[in-house]
This record gives structure tokens, C-alpha cells and sequence, in this order.
């Protein structure tokens, strides 16, 4: 099994293991929940391999998935772990609402902290941004977390250049987490992220992942999900197929292998229920591209090659969460 190194994010001293695990699909989203004992022995499989930054939020579920993550950290496995989670989704009376007002902000953190069963949060992400609320605003109540104890690094998911420049002007910001693959490059010439990088599944398995997905499996209400895009989208996962063939190792492998070669602050976060295919992920740190093969890749999955948008339209990215200015804030 691949060896599992250690990596920095940000500058103000979180170190996490080289490759995360994304809790998500533990709980939400792909179809109906593994048995909780099953995903309990997965995390601990992950932990004793070596990967120990481990990827949730309160929406996920929503809550079930930090409840998960609780049981499974209890004792000194705690201590063994970088754990993030993230707040700003509200879901409430069948509704779902971006919030990152104030009391929001806290009421959520105080309810992950109680979900998780730990005392602080590694790392907190704003899940994505309310773009009602001056982003300073926001900073300004995960700064004074940060000053409680409660959390101890602060993270922006899905934010814009000027949002993050903003918010890091108020606190560090430690990491940034956007979908960052060979299936979506649009991030590249203004946001180098952490990501999502095996395109939700889909260069683990090919266009066979829909036909194979439970009907829940909210891929299949994706737009490059769709029959009119996935019949093109399908001769990028080929040619990607054919290289991972020559190197000897799996399309999955090789699509995570191009986002550890991205550089040395950047940390995959590939989820997975089952122990195969986290062990296949971890293979992946042993896949080394040169540059002529990183070249190859880019132009197999250039940006514009994939067809379909990454979310449907009701899904705010980093490209529309510019906030308001300081100065427009009116407090309720």
C-alpha cells in the first residue's frame, strides 16, 4: 500500500495527511446509507493507513454525516485526526437557504461541535457564500470562534478571488476547497484549490456510473450527467482510460495522480464508502507523471473538452459569490 505522506495548507501551521477523505457519500447523495458499522471500519481503516484529514459539513444528511464522524472519532482517535467540516447551508421547515449572518454563523458551529462530540473544529469552512452578507461580516464571527478555541483554522468553499482576498484580509484563510479535475479546469487561472478530483466518480468508472446509480444518486440531475453531454463526455474518460492502461495503473488513479502533481499545497479530498476503492485512491501517490504525460492529460480534459455545466442552476460556485461592501451592512 502507497505510503501516505504529510502536507502543509496555508501559513498558519495545519499540517494534514497528503491525500483527505471525503466523508459525503458516507451519508448523502449517492443513493441509501452503508450500514453505520461498515463506514465506521472504513474511516478507521482510513485513519490507520495514513490519511487522517478527514472532509465533512452540516449539511450532509443533513447532520447525519457529523453524527457519523462522531462515533467513529471517539476515544484517542480524535487526537489522530485533521477534522473539517463546514456551515452555511441552512436547511430548515423542508427549505434550503445560504446564511452566513452572525448568529448563524455560531449557532451552526456550536451544533457541529456537539454532532462531531469534540471540543474544536481543525478546520471550518464556509460552505458556500452568502452573497447578502458582506463576507467581512462573516469573517468577523469565525474570527472571534477562532479567539474562543472552538475552531482553529478557517477555510472558504466555492468563494471568488475578491471574496478570498476580502476575508483573508480579516483573518488568514487557511485552505480554499473548489472541484478541482481534469473534469472541471475553470478554477485554474484564478484559484489554485483544494478539490474535488475524480469529477464525482465519474474517471473511477466511466458513463456507466449513472446506468449503475441508485435512483436518489443526485448525478443524475447533473448537467454533464445528461445523455446530450455524457455521449461526449464519455471519449475524454476513453482516452483517459488508455494512458491509465499504459502507466499501469486505474483512470482514477491517474486523474488524482494530476492533482498531487499540481503542486505541494494541494490536497485531494476523494470520497469513497468502500475499502477497495479507498485503497485504489491512496494508490495513486504512487503514480508519477512527467511532464510530457501532464501535458498529455491536460489536452485529453483541456477546459473546454467537457460539456455540461457542474451544477444545476440553483448552485451558487466561486463564479457568482462576490458579497455586498462592509459599508452596505445593516444588522437586524
Amino acid at each position: 500500500m502507497a505510503k501516505v505522506g504529510r502536507m502543509k495548507l496555508g501559513s498558519q501551521g495545519l499540517e494534514v495527511s497528503a491525500q483527505g477523505l471525503g466523508c459525503m457519500g458516507m451519508s448523502a447523495s449517492y443513493g441509501p446509507p452503508k450500514p453505520e458499522e461498515e463506514l465506521i471500519k472504513l474511516i478507521h481503516h482510513a485513519v490507520d493507513s495514513g490519511v487522517t484529514f478527514l472532509d465533512t459539513s452540516d449539511v450532509y444528511g443533513p447532520h447525519t454525516n457529523e453524527i457519523l464522524l462522531g462515533k467513529a472519532l471517539k476515544g484517542g482517535m480524535k487526537m489522530k485526526v485533521e477534522l473539517a467540516t463546514k456551515f452555511g447551508i441552512s436547511y430548515a421547515d423542508g427549505k434550503w437557504e445560504v446564511r452566513g449572518d452572525p448568529a448563524y454563523v455560531r449557532a451552526a458551529c456550536e451544533a457541529s461541535l456537539k454532532r462531531l462530540d469534540t471540543d474544536c473544529i481543525d478546520l471550518y469552512y464556509q460552505h458556500q457564500i452568502d452573497t447578502r452578507v458582506p463576507i467581512e461580516i462573516t469573517m468577523g464571527e469565525l474570527k472571534k470562534l477562532v479567539e474562543e478555541g472552538k475552531i482553529k483554522y478557517i477555510g472558504l468553499s466555492e468563494a471568488s478571488p475578491a471574496t478570498i482576498r476580502r476575508a483573508h484580509a480579516v483573518h488568514p484563510i487557511t485552505a480554499i476547497q473548489l472541484e478541482w479535475s481534469l473534469w472541471s479546469r475553470d478554477v485554474e487561472e484564478e484559484i489554485v484549490p483544494n478539490c474535488c478530483p475524480l469529477g464525482r466518480g465519474f474517471f473511477s468508472s466511466g458513463p456507466k456510473i449513472i446506468e449503475n446509480s441508485p435512483n436518489d444518486d443526485f448525478r443524475k440531475h447533473l448537467p454533464r450527467f445528461q445523455p446530450e453531454n455524457l455521449e461526449h463526455n464519455k471519449t475524454v474518460f476513453e482516452r483517459v482510460n488508455e494512458m491509465a492502461a499504459k502507466k499501469g495503473c486505474t483512470p482514477g488513479q491517474l486523474a488524482l495522480a494530476w492533482v498531487h502533481h499540481q503542486g505541494n499545497d494541494v490536497c485531494p479530498i476523494p470520497g469513497t464508502t468502500n475499502v477497495e476503492n479507498f485503497n485504489q485512491n491512496i494508490g495513486a501517490l504512487s503514480v508519477k507523471l512527467s511532464p510530457e504525460e501532464m501535458a498529455e492529460l491536460e489536452s485529453i480534459a483541456s477546459v473546454d473538452a467537457v460539456k455540461g455545466e457542474r451544477h444545476e442552476g440553483t448552485f451558487s460556485t466561486w463564479m457568482d459569490s462576490d458579497t455586498p461592501p462592509l459599508s452596505s451592512w445593516k444588522p437586524e
